[in-house]
């Protein structure tokens, strides 16, 4: 573990390229929360943000990006979107678009629905290295059945029906659903640690390095030492820090 009181892009310059297995963070996105009135935020920052985390991505790593959008005058930012295909231009896949729903529904205006969901956005450095799918759907035509098989055979007649194994437990969806928040840690913006260890598990492997440049309270590392993974954590605000630090040493190795 190795976590680090400074501001992110100061640090990720001195990085090497290719040491990252994996990031997983959720940047101070729109202005949202003043974060000890340290924020500093906008294009100027996470442009080189993104760039410096494509550099020091392994071929094969990946990106989870935990963002949301601000209203203002009636019109959502649209930042989050920006930041995708910023991504893209800086040479990162879009490998999925997922969605942070949220059991509560947290705010809203009176022009709107009640807003309840996050982007997830899981940007790759070419094909994932990692790709370990949680199956935890339950599976309707779960056993053994025949199905038909698509187009034709060698000789060009209509493809027999094959039969194939259908497990008891499907790949779960896009759309992941969790509580709001983790706990009472002091930090105004937590996200849950499920949310961490579920990414965590699905996008790398036991022994890699997982990266938060936005580290908060620490959440990721929590769970990257839950789970066997080396971890880097950088978070600017010295109070956040403490509370970082304090939550991952405090866990059994």
């Amino acid at each position: 573990m190795k976590l680090i009181n400074e501001d992110c892009l100061e640090v990720m310059k001195e990085m090497p390229d290719g040491c990252i297995d994996l990031t997983v963070t959720s940047p101070p996105y729109d202005n949202l929360r003043t974060y000890k009135d340290s924020l500093e935020w906008g294009e100027h920052i996470w442009k080189p943000v993104l760039e410096q985390l494509y550099r020091v991505a392994k071929a094969g790593g990946v990106v989870v990006w935990v963002v949301g959008d601000s209203t203002i005058k009636g019109s959502e930012s649209g930042v989050s979107f920006r930041q995708a295909l910023y991504a893209k231009e800086c040479g990162f896949n879009l490998h999925d678009t997922m969605i942070y729903q949220k059991a509560q529904a947290c705010f809203g205006s009176n022009n709107c629905y009640l807003q309840a969901f996050e982007y997830m956005f899981i940007f790759s450095k070419g094909k994932p290295n990692a790709l370990n799918f949680i199956r935890d759907r339950a599976n309707k035509r779960a056993g053994v059945e025949s199905m038909g098989a698509s187009g034709l055979s060698a000789d060009g007649s209509k493809a027999k029906r094959i039969k194939k194994e259908m497990k008891a437990q499907g790949k779960r969806k896009n759309i992941w659903e969790y509580g709001v928040g983790g706990g009472k840690t002091g930090h105004p913006a937590v996200f849950p640690e499920k949310l961490a260890n579920d990414h965590i598990i699905s996008w790398s492997n036991e022994g890699d390095t997982v990266f938060d440049p936005f580290m908060g309270s620490g959440t990721t590392g929590v769970a990257c030492k839950n789970l066997n993974r080396s971890f880097i954590g950088i978070e600017k605000v010295e109070e956040y820090f403490k509370i970082a630090e304090e939550r991952i040493n405090s866990l059994a190795l």
